[in-house]
This record gives C-alpha cells, sequence and structure tokens, in this order.
C-alpha cells in the first residue's frame, strides 16, 4: 500500500520561508515522478513543481523562489519555498506517479496523493 504523507506546512509572514516535506512508504521516489501541487481557496489544483531522475521542473509563478529536491536515502522529497506571498497560500499536495518527463505538470497523470499540507502566508 503506497502512502504519502506531507509535513512542513504553517504560517508565515510575506518574505518567509517553508521547507515542506513529503515521505512515502510503500513507492520509490527515485524510479518515478514527484511533482507538487497547491490548492488555493475556491481555486482548481495547480501545478507547482516536479522532480524526476536528474530533471526539474517549476511553475513560472515560483520559479526562482521554491526548489525541489529528493533525498533517496529517506525516499523524501522536499519543496523549498523562499520569498513567500499571500499568493502562495494554499493546501499543498505531494503526488507520486509515472509521468513521463514531457508530462509532468499533468496532475491525471500521478496515481497517488498525499492528504495535503496547509501553507498560510499574511502580508
Amino acid at each position: 500500500q503506497v502512502q504519502l504523507v506531507e509535513s512542513g506546512g504553517g504560517s508565515v509572514q510575506t518574505g518567509g520561508s517553508l521547507r515542506l516535506a513529503c515521505a512515502a512508504s510503500g513507492f520509490t521516489f527515485s524510479l518515478n515522478s514527484v511533482g507538487w501541487f497547491r490548492q488555493g481557496p475556491d481555486e482548481s489544483r495547480e501545478f507547482v513543481a516536479a522532480i524526476r531522475m536528474s530533471s526539474k521542473i517549476y511553475a513560472d509563478s515560483v520559479k526562482g523562489r521554491f526548489a525541489i529536491s529528493r533525498d533517496n536515502a529517506k525516499n523524501t522529497v522536499y519543496l523549498q519555498m523562499n520569498n513567500l506571498t499571500p499568493e502562495d497560500t494554499a493546501i499543498y499536495y505531494c503526488a507520486a506517479g509515472s509521468a513521463p518527463l514531457s508530462a509532468l505538470r499533468r496532475r491525471d497523470l500521478y496515481k497517488y496523493w498525499g492528504q495535503g499540507t496547509q501553507v498560510t502566508v499574511s502580508s
């Protein structure tokens, strides 16, 4: 049984930083695709960042501020978020699957999802 567990969410002020973590059981991150998505109030779930093998991609809205990384020994993927703004406020979800490099932004290609972690940025 595959389980993804996110942690690290919280409340920060504009300009602050948070690091989210996604730990997996029953699924090997290093051999597959892992993505972060977020969903704000009254919004659809949107792509944030993804990693597959050594490739990483980011949404334009977070490029230069967020960084995705993976610790193979811990089977954990991280999302370092810097220079946060109120527009980053959302529930952040970790997702895993076999999405190819060309389609890492497609949420329908991720089979497994975590429960989400809330990130709130105040002005």
